[in-house]
């Protein structure tokens, strides 16, 4: 065998290769060992004395130590732009559909929906049944649908 011919192990036995195809072999073996070693093992950066300085962790991360540890890889603290900019056109568009109802039917939502008042409190102020009041209201919101879906 040549002294400038490159072997490589190949299914238990020595196989004679090219300079080229050696080299493309052994950068796929590194890769490999890389991708199976090296990004699982934390490493140790050592001082003059011997002492540990920084412990460099590895780059793979366990999924079991992520739950446990309740990671999120995205966390989500703020909203985001987009939710924000699609809540303000919602909310336009209800306080336009709500611009379109009339003064009682629009006075009717507001002590609902916007004060909060229970539809018998707001029946005693008006003077009518409960029933009456949940019959308007069901009517003014199947209006307001009416206007949204446009």
């Amino acid at each position: 065998m040549d002294a400038d011919k490159k072997r490589i192990w190949i299914r238990g036995q020595f196989v004679e290769v090219t300079e080229e195809v050696y080299r493309a072999y052994m950068r796929g073996d590194r890769k490999i060992r890389y991708f199976e070693n090296d990004l699982k093992t934390e490493r140790f950066v050592l001082g003059k004395d011997g002492q540990v300085i920084q412990i460099i962790p590895s780059r793979e991360d366990s999924l079991d130590r992520l739950v446990d540890e309740n990671a999120q890889q995205f966390p989500d603290e703020q909203e985001s732009v987009e939710s924000v900019v699609l809540h303000k056109l919602e909310v336009d568009r209800l306080h336009t559909a709500l611009s379109l109802l009339a003064p009682e039917e629009r006075a009717l939502i507001q002590a609902l929906f916007f004060e909060e008042r229970s539809e018998s409190e707001l029946a005693a102020a008006l003077g009518i049944s409960q029933p009456a009041v949940y019959k308007r209201k069901m009517k003014i919101l199947k209006k307001l649908k009416i206007f949204l879906e446009k």
